[in-house]
C-alpha cells in the first residue's frame, strides 16, 4: 500500500495532526480505557485474561481496518486508540496481579518492550515521527508502540496510586505536572519534538488510569463512586462532543 497523497503534493499520514483537540481526546480515551477495561474484567466478572482476549480481538480488528483504509478516518482512529487503552488496562492488570510480578516488575517489563518497539521502528523506518505514519509497515510499528505505551501507563498509574501511596489525586497531580513540564519544553526549548510527543503520549496514559479509578472507585477508597459503566458512558459522550468541536485532520508532511 502506497502513502496517501493529495493533489497538493503533501503526504497525508493516517493519524491525526497534533492539536489541543488531539490531547483532550487522548486523555479522555485513556480514562475511558481504565473504566471500560475494569467494567468488563471486574464488574462483569470475566477476569483479566478473558477481558484481555476480548479487547485484544477488538484491537487486532481495528488495526487491520486502520491499515486497510486508504486515508485517515477520525472515528476509526479513535476506536483503535480506545481498543489499545482497554486491552492495555486488562493486560497490565493480568501481568501485575495474576502473574504476580507486581507493579514495579510489570512497569519495568513493559518499559523494556516500549523502548524496543521504538528502537526497531526507528532502525527500520529511519523515523518515529507520527507524520510519517502512512505506509503499512510504519503503521504496524505505530500501533505496537501505542499498545506498549498504553499497557505501561496502566502499570505506572497503579504503581503511583497504590505502591507509592500518592492516591488518585496525588498521582493525577504528579503526571499532570510532568505533562506541564513537557509543554514548557516544547514551547521554550529546542528539545526534539518527536521525543517530547512520545513522552507526552506515554504520560497521558497513567494520568487517564488514575483519573478513571478516581471516577469509579468507592468514596471510602478515595473515588467518586460513579460506577464503571456510568463513567464509561460519560467519557464516550465527552469524546463524541470533543470530536464534534475539534475537527480531526490528518497530519501532513511535505515529501
Amino acid at each position: 500500500m502506497e502513502s496517501y497523497r493529495q493533489s497538493t503534493g503533501e503526504t497525508k499520514a493516517k493519524v491525526p495532526e497534533i492539536t489541543l483537540g488531539f490531547w483532550v481526546l487522548k486523555i479522555t480515551a485513556t480514562t475511558l480505557g481504565e473504566t471500560g477495561g475494569d467494567a468488563v474484567s471486574m464488574s462483569l466478572g470475566l477476569g483479566y485474561l478473558a477481558g484481555t482476549a476480548i479487547f485484544a480481538a477488538l484491537f487486532l480488528a481495528a488495526v487491520w481496518m486502520q491499515i486497510a483504509a486508504k486515508k485517515f478516518h477520525p472515528l476509526l482512529y479513535w476506536v483503535t486508540i480506545i481498543a489499545t487503552t482497554t486491552v492495555g488496562t486488562t493486560l497490565a492488570d493480568f501481568c501485575d496481579r495474576s502473574l504476580g510480578i507486581g507493579y514495579t516488575g510489570g512497569a519495568t517489563l513493559l518499559l523494556a518492550l516500549l523502548l524496543a518497539s521504538l528502537f526497531l521502528w526507528h532502525r527500520s523506518m529511519g523515523s518515529i515521527a507520527v507524520d510519517t505514519v502512512s505506509a503499512p509497515k510504519a503503521e504496524l510499528f505505530y500501533w505496537v508502540t501505542i499498545m506498549c505505551s498504553q499497557t505501561l501507563g496502566t502499570a505506572l498509574g497503579d504503581w503511583s496510586a497504590d505502591s507509592a501511596g500518592l492516591g488518585y489525586l496525588g498521582s493525577a497531580s504528579l503526571f499532570g505536572g510532568m505533562l506541564a513540564l513537557l509543554l514548557i519544553g516544547h514551547s521554550f526549548t529546542k528539545l526534539p519534538k518527536t521525543l517530547l510527543f512520545w513522552a507526552a503520549f506515554i504520560l497521558t496514559r497513567p494520568l487517564g488510569a488514575v483519573v478513571g479509578d478516581f471516577l469509579d472507585k468507592p468514596r471510602d477508597h478515595g473515588g467518586l463512586d460513579l460506577g464503571r459503566f456510568t463513567a464509561t458512558a460519560i467519557l464516550l459522550a465527552l469524546m463524541g462532543g470533543v470530536m464534534a468541536i475539534f475537527p480531526q485532520r490528518p497530519a501532513a508532511k511535505n515529501p
